[in-house]
């Protein structure tokens, strides 16, 4: 009889411990569930951050831009997507901007900046030589020499607030130089190119 007592005492301080053991893998169990958990939250969250602050610098500061048609050859061809810095206080000499005025086209345009409001545009359509403010400018960037009119006189002053554009393609390009564009008023101006992402990455200054 005492030793039926003692295996049962024995059996059931086995079951016991068995049970504490059970309990206790259990509940390591649910801490290591409730870590990966945590961390999957905290990945989620901080990725879910991560885009959101990337989508609001995209929508304020930067915009993508695509290309239609060739007047900006070589610098930039058709079909080509380009970064576009939404902030810009101000526009300098050679930036290559976006301009949504309204034109003859219905569309926007990229062009390179030639002149401000306030400086003089002449230019030598025999010789292909632009000139700002008397100066001859040094265009390594143009597909070639300057000898289509437009048909607007030079010289002319860039109003204020305002700025003279023309495409690098010169000969196949609807610029400031003529009277379907004109000179941009610069709350137009959508951007100014940084980069060109495809089809080859570059930055422009």
């Amino acid at each position: 009889m005492d030793e039926e007592m003692k295996i049962n005492d024995i059996n059931e301080s086995e079951q016991e411990v068995t049970e504490q053991a059970v309990e206790q893998n259990n509940g390591e169990n649910k801490e290591k569930s409730n870590g990966i958990i945590s961390f999957l939250y905290d990945l989620v969250s901080t990725f879910s951050t991560a885009l959101v602050i990337i989508a609001v610098m995209f929508i304020f500061f930067f915009r993508f831009v695509g290309v239609d048609g060739s007047s900006m050859v070589p610098t930039l061809n058709d079909g080509d997507w380009l970064l576009v810095s939404a902030i810009n206080e101000e526009f300098t000499q050679g930036d290559v901007v976006i301009s949504t005025q309204p034109n003859a086209f219905n569309e926007p345009i990229v062009k390179r900046v030639i002149a401000k409001g306030g400086q003089t545009v002449d230019i030598d359509f025999i010789e292909g030589i632009v000139y700002v403010d008397n100066v001859p400018l040094d265009e390594p960037y143009v597909n070639e020499l300057t000898h289509t009119s437009e048909g607007t006189a030079f010289p002319i002053v860039v109003p204020e607030g305002k700025l003279f554009v023309m495409g690098d393609n010169r000969n196949d390009s609807t610029d400031s130089r003529s009277p379907l564009v004109g000179c941009i008023d610069e709350r137009y101006i959508l951007g100014v190119v940084k980069y060109r992402l495809t089809p080859d990455f570059k930055a422009f200054k």
